[in-house]
């Protein structure tokens, strides 16, 4: 069963910019609500892509460096990495859909 690893300063180099695939980095923390929505689509989307993405979550209370490197302002902000890069950045409670057509875009 593939689930979202947690990640923080670190070990976010080795999961998520020195990845050999794109890597879904979703932006939360606790007390967030829409975060909590995205939370089990999040899931699901790792069992469909198992192998061929990875998922990864960083609590921005603890981890807010990350954050901030990324501009991450808002959350739930889900950010696509590819190459030790980001190629794909979503704001806010996106639905399934959008999110799993960038997910395709970012492996194609």
């Amino acid at each position: 069963m593939n689930k979202p690893v947690e990640v923080d300063a670190v070990n976010f180099e080795s999961i998520v910019l020195k990845a050999d695939k794109p890597v879904l980095v979703d932006f939360w923390a606790t007390w967030c609500k829409p975060c909590l929505m995205v939370a089990p689509i999040i899931d699901e989307l790792a069992e469909e892509f198992d192998g061929k993405v990875d998922f990864a979550k960083v609590d921005v209370d603890t981890n807010q460096k990350i954050a901030a490197n990324y501009g991450v302002m808002s959350i739930p902000s889900l950010i696509i990495f590819k190459n030790g890069e980001p190629v794909n950045n979503m704001v806010g409670a996106r639905p399934k859909t959008e999110i799993k057509k960038n997910l395709e875009s970012a492996i194609a």
